[in-house]
């Protein structure tokens, strides 16, 4: 049986405007398996953000190939079904929330699939008592902790029901109370949802939290 991600001899290089290539990621293979948390850890420049980038399709392989429960992240047209299939966090959550008010933001992600109103109110309301913000759900989003605002940025993933979620250093701009909140969060939707969680990590003690640990060194990964 394939695995649920699988990197297959991928390379990937950023370009600048006068043509230079810079290589981010040389030959990487590796495999994910439904259900895992993973930790991917590394330097500054090593590759973890772009490695995380190239799993939902925000980037695409330079060469080799990216598969997603089966689908080729180079398909144009599964690209949007990877994105529900992948959920990604970014680093600070003001970049991700998108509404004034906690309920209308987590909603907005359901909206934008096109489910039924019916549907979008349940999955808003199962998100939210998943990540524990419940109480929050017609408070304005900027009156919210980092923590909290975190913790409804993974809600507005959750409520597009992705079978795996990646986080990219979620906790990095986060306080002690923060951070301690959002891991909380991350091993709840692991253990109890069974959700597959990727995370980029600087944190031994996150990485301590994983399963597994996948560590770049320069673009490079060996198993």
């Amino acid at each position: 049986m394939s695995a649920f991600i699988e990197f297959k001899n991928v390379s990937f290089s950023y370009v600048s405007s006068d043509g230079t290539r810079t290589p981010a990621l040389i030959d990487i293979n590796l495999k994910i398996e439904r259900g895992e948390f993973v930790a991917i850890l590394g330097l500054n420049g090593s590759g973890k953000s772009t490695l995380a980038k190239l799993i939902n399709g925000l980037l695409i392989p330079e060469k080799g190939y990216v598969i997603v429960d089966g689908m080729n992240t180079k398909d144009t047209e599964k690209i949007w079904d990877i994105r529900r299939k992948c959920g990604y966090i970014f680093q600070n959550p003001d970049n991700q929330l998108v509404a004034s008010i906690v309920e209308e933001d987590v909603a907005f992600g359901p909206e934008n699939l096109g489910m039924p109103r019916e549907k979008i109110r349940k999955a808003v309301d199962s998100a939210l008592l998943a990540v524990e913000m419940m109480e929050y759900k017609n408070h304005p989003t900027y009156k919210l902790s980092g923590g909290q605002k975190q913790r409804v940025a993974i809600a507005g993933v959750l409520a597009m029901k992705p079978d795996c979620i990646i986080l990219d250093e979620p906790t990095s701009m986060l306080d002690p109370k923060g951070r301690k909140e959002v891991i909380s969060t991350i091993e709840r939707l692991n253990k109890e949802e069974k959700k597959t969680i990727i995370l980029v990590t600087h944190n031994v003690d996150e990485m301590l939290l994983s399963q597994r640990s996948i560590v770049l060194d320069k673009g490079t990964y060996k198993v």
